[in-house]
């Protein structure tokens, strides 16, 4: 026991270091967080901040005008429609990949990962200024050269909204599709040639075979592609609500509607709120996307 005791011991000694550092870079930022949400500090109150409790957090999920529940829900609907649409994309794109008379499908494979594989911030920017400017972007080159008047695509709610759902399409679908790919390829032949022989059309085949077979490959990509798209920020941010260059689209994730309220607004006590209700969110999430149907055992 003395023996099992001092290694116990050294161990916790050496990790010490490891523990205070990951400590003071994750730990900390959120108490912190959490105590500046419980208290006043806004750009009246830099240093003279008082604590006021819970009020920030009442404001936030009880007062509609305060602006996070609507963020809240354009949050869901964006995670939602993404992941749908990702989903459904994505398989058929994989689908049409692995036809087998499909000889150059490695360039075709090559090509769709040029999206994943550029930075983002570089993407997004290509698109607003390449693609949605409304004087000189290609698409309102396009409809003039067709006799149609501009559309300024980023100005209104709805139409930036669908602007921004394609730009995160386009730079999500390549990590779908490879994952997509790998799964249907996992699948064996031999399935879907008996079910052929039982007289089993395409669309059985597909919901009957391959649906079960690829979702245990595909349920972690998806809870993954899940929690970034809830937390998505730079795709809005950039298009439509980037300082200096807003479009006049009034669109909020959760995120961008936090980050309004602590660098615009200089309102950190209930942007920390509102930060700390996204966490608990995110976590409780988590917790859920750990346990299984009812009658399995939980992962562990």
């Amino acid at each position: 026991m003395n023996g099992k005791k001092r290694n116990t011991l050294s161990a916790w000694v050496c990790n010490i270091p490891a523990l205070a550092f990951a400590g003071s870079i994750v730990v900390f930022p959120i108490i912190y967080t959490a105590y500046i949400s419980l208290t006043n500090m806004n750009v009246y109150h830099w240093f003279d901040f008082a604590v006021i409790g819970f009020k920030n957090y009442i404001s936030a999920l009880s007062v509609v005008d305060s602006g996070f529940l609507r963020a809240l829900g354009l949050t869901v609907l964006w995670t939602a429609l993404n992941m749908i649409l990702q989903l459904v994309i994505a398989f058929v794109m994989a689908s049409l990949l692995n036809i087998e008379k499909l000889r150059p499908r490695k360039v075709y494979k090559t090509l769709l990962m040029f999206p994943w594989a550029m930075p983002g911030y570089v993407s997004i920017l290509l698109w607003k200024n390449g693609m949605f400017n409304p004087q000189f972007g290609l698409l309102n080159q396009w409809l003039s050269g067709w006799g149609s008047e501009p559309v300024r695509w980023l100005a209104g709610d709805v139409l930036a909204f669908i602007c921004c759902l394609v730009v995160n399409l386009w730079l999500a679908l390549p990590f779908m599709i490879m994952i997509m790919d790998g799964a249907l390829q996992s699948v064996d032949k031999s399935y879907y040639e008996n079910a052929m022989l039982d007289g089993a059309g395409w669309f059985t085949r597909q919901i009957r075979l391959t649906v079960p077979a690829i979702t245990p490959i595909i349920a972690p990509a998806v809870v993954i592609t899940l929690f970034t798209t809830f937390k998505q920020f730079d795709v809005i941010y950039l298009l439509t609500q980037q300082v200096g260059a807003k479009t006049g689209a009034n669109i909020h994730t959760v995120l961008t509607y936090a980050y309004e309220n602590a660098f615009v607004t200089n309102n950190y006590g209930f942007s920390s709120a509102v930060s700390i209700i996204i966490f608990l969110l995110l976590i409780s999430f988590a917790l859920l996307s750990k346990i299984r149907r009812p009658g399995n055992e939980k992962n562990i």
